[in-house]
């Protein structure tokens, strides 16, 4: 297990991760401490455990978005694939009643 240093609110922790991940866990760090100093500047220093739980609670608002947002899209895609799959089964059936039609042509 690897190990990485992040500072959060000023303050540095000593984190494990699976190794290859230390510069994305330092990424989410990074993320996680623009929520923790944004807040702090509005409410004060009102301690890490309430700023870190309110800072918890914006990222998982964030996330809670992205996955409304990434449901729609998934929602979007299937209608436009329904949408495909209509007019292939419309052009399919408009091939066989031409190919129908010139046979009732053809027979006596």
């Amino acid at each position: 297990m690897a190990k990485v240093d992040i500072v959060v609110n000023g303050r540095s922790f000593a984190v494990g991760c699976e190794p290859g991940e230390e510069e994305h866990l330092k990424s989410l760090a990074r993320h996680f401490d623009s929520h923790v100093s944004r807040l702090a500047e509005r409410v004060g220093q009102i301690g890490d455990l309430r700023l870190f739980l309110m800072a918890a609670l914006v990222v998982s608002d964030e996330l809670a978005d992205a996955a409304r947002e990434n449901e729609a899209l998934r929602g979007k895609a299937r209608d436009d694939g329904d949408g495909n799959a209509a007019a292939e089964a419309l052009i399919k059936a408009a091939e066989r009643i031409e190919a129908l039609a010139d046979r009732a042509e053809k027979t006596p």
